[in-house]
């Protein structure tokens, strides 16, 4: 259940699907932690997983990607949900899209998709382009519950699982995740003017917003970072026992979901909470661990 925001071509997906996807991408690079339609994901959700990938991670791109101004990337962003909504409609999208929403299209109508999920992407994409700063925990988690949790509650729809505890433990492994991608992209985000890192535990911590735009790694910083940190994995372990609620190869594939973000974690704190100075990023040997520690989950 990865929080999207970046990847090359998923696994599982290649041939004529693959050329389209890069074709989608217009020559983007990207990195990802965690799986996406893996050879773990059962082949029959694989082409429905990559379409609800595909419309995400375009428009993360059209939030994210590129020089142009706000406002064309929110009347970008507007035009694209149009066409979701003319997509979920039954009616023709414009031919801006067509890659994405040929394909989305089809598994709307098979899996009867919950489209206002779709739409609260939307909505967090929106935000990312004119918000900058979170003032508190309580802020960072509603925005999380639209660009993250919205993901795993459509992968457990696929897999038709819709209960509330299943869901409750989904919405916290995906805010998780996407807490652990804000922790380990600090180095990278707050060049670009963004700071996830909640205002109230700047205040708590006795860091100013001075020192995280200049990217000072001192203990007050690192303090911070560590303490969203550990906050980021009690969450994730709060939502860990839905991976023996999933079915088959579906569960697999949620236990290496769970293990790559406490890996992160893991190498977060290796960097003794420094991550202002480098991005972790997981190697073959952490992919040996997660599968090891996934055997005993």
């Amino acid at each position: 259940m990865p929080s999207i925001k970046s990847s090359p071509v998923p696994e599982g997906v290649n041939g004529a699907d693959a050329t389209s996807f890069r074709q989608l991408k217009t020559g983007i690079e990207h990195y990802e932690n965690f799986p996406v339609a893996s050879v773990l994901c059962p082949p029959h959700l694989r082409p429905a997983i990559a379409a609800i990938y595909w419309f995400a991670r375009t428009a993360d791109d059209i939030a994210d990607e590129g020089d142009a101004p706000p406002q064309i990337r929110l009347d970008d962003l507007a035009a694209y949900r149009a066409d979701l909504m003319a997509t979920a409609a039954g009616l023709s999208p414009s031919p801006r899209w067509a890659a994405v929403f040929d394909r989305l299209g089809p598994v709307i109508t098979q899996f009867s998709l919950p489209v206002h999920l779709l739409a609260d992407l939307l909505s967090a994409f929106e935000q990312d382009v004119v918000k900058q700063r979170y003032a508190s925990q309580a802020e960072l988690l509603d925005y999380c519950s639209r660009s993250a949790n919205p993901v795993g509650r459509l992968l457990l729809h696929l897999y038709g699982v819709h209960d509330d505890d299943s869901l409750q433990m989904s919405d916290c492994i995906c805010s998780a995740l996407q807490l652990i991608n804000f922790w380990q992209d600090l180095s990278v985000d707050i060049p670009r003017g963004r700071i996830y890192l909640p205002a109230d535990a700047w205040a708590r911590h006795g860091v100013g917003e001075a020192q995280l735009l200049a990217l000072d790694s001192n203990p007050e910083t690192t303090n911070l970072i560590a303490d969203c940190a550990h906050s980021a994995r009690a969450t994730m372990v709060k939502g860990s026992p839905l991976v023996k609620r999933i079915p088959g190869r579906g569960g697999w594939e949620l236990r290496l979901v769970v293990q790559g973000g406490l890996r992160i974690l893991d190498k977060i704190q290796a960097l003794k909470f420094n991550t202002l100075a480098q991005r972790p990023k997981l190697g073959p040997w952490d992919v040996a661990v997660m599968g090891w520690r996934a055997l005993w989950m």
